[in-house]
């Protein structure tokens, strides 16, 4: 797994960015494209946004740091900081701390087959990767994203996914609950997984989603034939200090903040089926 960024050399500072501009994905969703010079970050890794005055939440990267254009971080607004950041106006200035966090290690999966698993708001820390595994298209065998979200109005990216659908990748979208107008699959993302054309053998899977789906997908995954060394899943637990200081995203022995988000499946397979852990 690639090495994790030290933040900055004071990491509990923020740095100022600014809203270049802002683009509705969902009814709730949020993609903030920011002036944020020397802050990339690397697909896998998250930032700590600041809304001045109201407090700081971790979000992920949703860009990739090897192509040209602002760093893009993709929010929900579900609570107050959330909320506050989502409402941001272009030339608006927030807070920033990191990058921090491991990496999807795309390096190590060159050479085989690469497997991306998304559920719901998952799509956003997985984007990254995807259009770097598409920059370097000639680096990877069969290129499989697979993702399911609660409805058709919830897709995320929804005109770039089709844009992937053109390119040299097999893409499917999977939906809870179809309207009328809907003519995908439906169903859980993980039978997908039965239907994608990939060499289990020499395959490496990257999956993110609510905790649960993730614990299902990567079993599934298993199944399939992917080794548990080759399944990597992002963990966002509680994250608050994001240098390991806290304590709040303890993990069993790990610290997600510290230890992830990135981590391998092999790794923290036990602690996923201990109940409140």
């Amino acid at each position: 797994m690639a090495a994790r960024a030290d933040g900055a050399s004071a990491p509990f500072l923020p740095r100022i960015a600014r809203v270049r501009s802002r683009r509705r994905e969902t009814h709730d969703t949020w993609s903030l494209a920011l002036d944020a010079a020397g802050m990339a970050g690397e697909p896998g890794q998250f930032n700590m946004l600041y809304a001045f005055g109201i407090g700081e939440i971790p979000v992920s990267v949703s860009s990739d740091a090897a192509a040209t254009g602002p760093l893009v971080h993709t929010i929900r607004a579900v609570g107050a900081v959330s909320e506050a950041l989502a409402a941001l106006r272009p030339g608006a200035a927030l807070g920033l701390r990191g990058p921090f966090g491991t990496t999807w290690p795309l390096a190590e999966a060159a050479g085989g087959d690469l497997v991306i698993v998304a559920g719901g708001l998952g799509l956003a820390p997985l984007r990254g990767a995807i259009r770097r595994a598409l920059a370097e298209r000639g680096r990877y065998g069969r290129i499989a994203v697979l993702y399911g979200t609660r409805s058709p109005a919830d897709i995320l990216y929804r005109s770039e996914v089709e844009r992937w659908r053109r390119l040299d990748v097999e893409v499917a979208v999977t939906v809870d609950h179809a309207d009328q107008r809907w003519h995908g699959n439906v169903g859980v993302v993980t039978k997908l997984i039965g239907r994608a054309g990939f060499a289990a053998a020499h395959a490496t899977a990257f999956v993110c989603g609510p905790e649960i789906m993730m614990r299902f997908t990567a079993s599934a995954l298993e199944a399939a034939g992917i080794a548990p060394a080759r399944i990597h899943l992002s963990l966002e637990r509680n994250m608050k200090c994001a240098v390991g200081q806290c304590g709040r995203c303890q993990f069993g022995g790990s610290l997600i903040c510290r230890d992830g988000a990135v981590m391998r499946y092999d790794r923290v397979r036990p602690l996923l089926t201990i109940r409140e852990l």
